[in-house]
């Protein structure tokens, strides 16, 4: 519109109303009124973008359209999918067999696994129940060797078998807690037995291993814990035997019993601490499951009583009770296994060879030299012309007592230190009471006569 124009609208009410369209109209300009000439625009618009200068240029230039070709794009990624699976079998397998340890670490036994691994010879280990390394030195402060005081045993004749409430009743007052103090100040905790009312106790060398002091908890009849420092009397590692010295009056000692006399079969209680203070004063029982056990620990040989009551990390040093509320060992090592699941083997030194290793700990704060026959002696006995018995000498060790007292091959030992003898266990037992130099008869039967020689007692 090239001038104002004023226009009015009036509106008026009517019955019917009708659709009113206003449209306003005007003349297009020039470019408008005829399409482009395309060809011409796109030329003109290239000609206007050739004439600006090379950065301009570039900066508006549109952009590549990408290569179809992905054929490098695909292989990448379908050899990575083949690689990673590839190593995740490798890994599945490696667990499977080895577990999650590293390479050169010890494997853990995967779930079922029975066998050892390879080089192994034998799934079957033993260990002490601490983890103090076996070379460190004990520097207790030490109590005076030669003392008066000796354990004695008591024989079980005539006795009847006691309820095992009865039974902890009589002993428990007797098992104290061990605690060894290490050079970092960390505690070992086991237990041990009181076996003199002037205050010697017995426990296992590991259990004080490594120690710089050493404590031990009494329990008194009202329930109430006393500690008292102990001092250390003597020890043997390769036995695993300690005696401790604690300076209290009137203290309740243990009775000891005979091993000897115990039979397989026969019901068998344990006390300790399992684990530790917080489980103290535990009873477990089962049966005795073998004496005369030959248990190789460590490269030493111990003839053990075994034994199905539970046995844990804290109960070395602490009592094997018999049925009769006696003590017939000192519990020591468990069986355990990397690659099998054991359950109730425990083992406990027998008492009948502790007695002689807890004297001479007190009387001179270490063993003495073990006394050998230097002779083997078959089992089985042998029935003499005459009708007696005999056993007949396997073996002779050159050099030794036998040989030089003349013990030859194929002689049958029938007496030793002057007392009737029908097995070799008789004769071990009679040697435990011997020392270096003792001088014993022994009566052997040798081409239809007897021979009384005498023995002199050598070192091992």
């Amino acid at each position: 519109m090239e001038e104002n124009r004023e226009i009015v609208f009036t509106y008026r009410q009517s019955q019917q109303v009708e659709e009113v369209v206003l449209r306003c109209e005007r003349e297009l300009p020039e470019r408008m009124r005829q399409g482009p000439d395309i060809p011409a625009f796109v030329e003109e618009r290239q000609e206007r973008r050739e004439s600006l200068p090379e950065p301009w240029r570039r900066a508006i230039a549109p952009a590549e359209e990408p290569k179809k070709g992905r054929w490098g794009v695909r292989l990448f990624v379908g050899l990575s999918l083949l690689v990673g699976l590839v190593c995740l079998g490798v890994g599945i397998w490696y667990v499977g067999l080895y577990g999650w340890a590293l390479p050169g670490e010890t494997p853990e036994p995967s779930y079922g696994q029975t066998e050892p691994p390879p080089g192994e010879d034998d799934y079957s280990y033993y260990y002490y129940w601490d983890d103090t390394p076996a070379g460190e030195e004990i520097s207790i402060a030490r109590y005076p060797a030669g003392g008066e005081t000796r354990l004695s045993l008591a024989g079980a004749a005539g006795r009847s078998a006691l309820t095992p409430g009865d039974i902890y009743t009589r002993v428990m007052p007797s098992v104290v807690t061990v605690l060894g103090r290490q050079s970092d100040g960390y505690s070992s905790v086991g237990t041990g037995v009181i076996f003199s009312a002037d205050g010697y106790i017995v426990t296992n060398c590991h259990v004080i291993n490594g120690s710089r002091s050493c404590s031990v908890l009494i329990t008194d009849s009202y329930g109430a814990d006393r500690e008292y420092r102990a001092r250390l009397v003597g020890y043997d590692r390769d036995v695993d035997l300690a005696v401790l010295k604690v300076g209290a009056p009137d203290l309740p000692a243990a009775e000891f019993g005979v091993s000897d006399d115990l039979q397989v079969g026969e019901p068998a209680y344990a006390i300790g601490n399992p684990l530790g203070i917080d489980l103290r004063s535990t009873m477990t029982s089962g049966i005795i499951s073998a004496i005369n056990r030959d248990v190789d620990v460590e490269g030493v040989t111990m003839t053990l009583i075994q034994t199905d009551a539970a046995l844990n990390s804290g109960n070395s040093g602490g009592p094997l009770i018999n049925q009769y509320g006696q003590v017939v060992g000192i519990n020591t090592i468990k069986m355990m296994s990397e690659y099998d699941t054991i359950e109730g083997l425990g083992f406990a030194i027998p008492s009948s060879l502790a007695l002689r290793w807890i004297n001479e700990l007190i009387a001179f704060g270490e063993l003495q030299p073990q006394p050998v026959l230097g002779i083997s002696i078959a089992l089985v006995p042998t029935t003499l012309p005459d009708g007696n018995t005999g056993l007949e000498v396997a073996e002779i060790t050159p050099g030794l007592s036998g040989d030089l007292a003349g013990v030859r091959k194929g002689d049958c030992v029938v007496a030793f230190n002057g007392q009737r003898v029908y097995s070799t266990e008789e004769i071990l037992a009679i040697r435990r009471d011997l020392y270096v130099g003792d001088e014993v008869a022994i009566r052997v039967y040798r081409d239809g006569e007897y021979l009384d020689l005498t023995m002199t007692m050598m070192a091992e």
